[in-house]
């Protein structure tokens, strides 16, 4: 019962600061808070299936070649060295890749 009212609280905290950035935003480009609101969940939903398209890109990677590194996801996907160590954190704890070697250069990925 106090996990339940705990998330509620937590959804209603959340929702109110995007409620504010959009009155912000609306009063700073003279636009409305419901379009800005809109635009503020759209850029989030783009941004989260942005993330999942190149995390599948990666598993299809491994179709490709038995071990990928870091660079090898990076020239790929057009990212960061730090977006990659993400993804493949990512990756790694959800038990889709497992990791060999332990820092730098001598890290590579290989599919479970």
């Amino acid at each position: 019962m106090i996990i339940l009212i705990i998330i509620i609280i937590v959804v209603l905290v959340v929702v109110g600061i995007v409620l504010a950035i959009a009155l912000i935003e609306a009063k700073k480009y003279g636009t409305k808070m419901k379009d800005e609101f809109v635009r503020i969940c759209n850029s989030a939903f783009n941004r989260d299936t942005k993330r999942q398209g190149n995390l599948d890109k990666i598993v299809q990677f491994f179709g490709e070649r038995n071990e990928l590194t870091n660079a090898d996801i990076r020239s790929s996907l057009g990212v960061s060295s730090r977006t990659t160590v993400r993804y493949m954190d990512e990756l790694e704890r959800t038990g889709k890749v497992v990791q060999l070697g332990k820092i730098g250069h001598t890290v590579t990925y290989r599919l479970k």
